[in-house]
């Protein structure tokens, strides 16, 4: 299952750098970037994810990394990453529904983002080897 996860990592965390980067440069009009919402309230909603997007993609990758190096912080670390992936797309599916918007544009990418690192949470998580508060092993 991990194996499926981590490339699902690879794929959203370079997704949201692509994002912020091709939307920061102004390569996507502003009507297309917020999905027909060319509100500045919304384009200040959208680039609020980006302090929890680019360091769950900075986890991620770096998690990656340091697993195919072998090194023990990349469970750790991919957790954090899993973590802030879903917490995100539960942040926008939230927002989407208490303005009563179930626009398919905005739902499906986002329940993506939530569902996707559950699996890998929980097995991580059961593993045991994830250091827990007052149990942080010894190097």
């Amino acid at each position: 299952m991990l194996r499926a996860t981590k490339a699902l990592m690879v794929l959203t965390d370079l997704g949201f750098v692509a994002y912020f980067t091709i939307t920061g440069l102004g390569l996507i009009p502003p009507g297309w970037a917020f999905a027909g919402y060319a509100d500045p309230l919304m384009a200040d909603w959208n680039w609020s994810f980006l302090w929890i997007d680019l360091p769950a993609s900075a986890t991620g990758l770096t998690s990656l990394w340091l697993l195919r190096r072998r090194s023990p912080a990349g469970e750790p670390l991919m957790l954090v990453s899993l973590v802030l992936t879903a917490a995100s797309g539960l942040m926008a599916i939230a927002f989407w529904t208490l303005r009563g918007d179930f626009s398919p544009a905005w739902w499906i990418p986002n329940l993506y983002l939530l569902l996707f690192p559950l699996p890998a949470i929980a097995a991580l998580t059961a593993r045991g080897r994830i250091p827990r508060p007052g149990r942080i092993p010894s190097p």
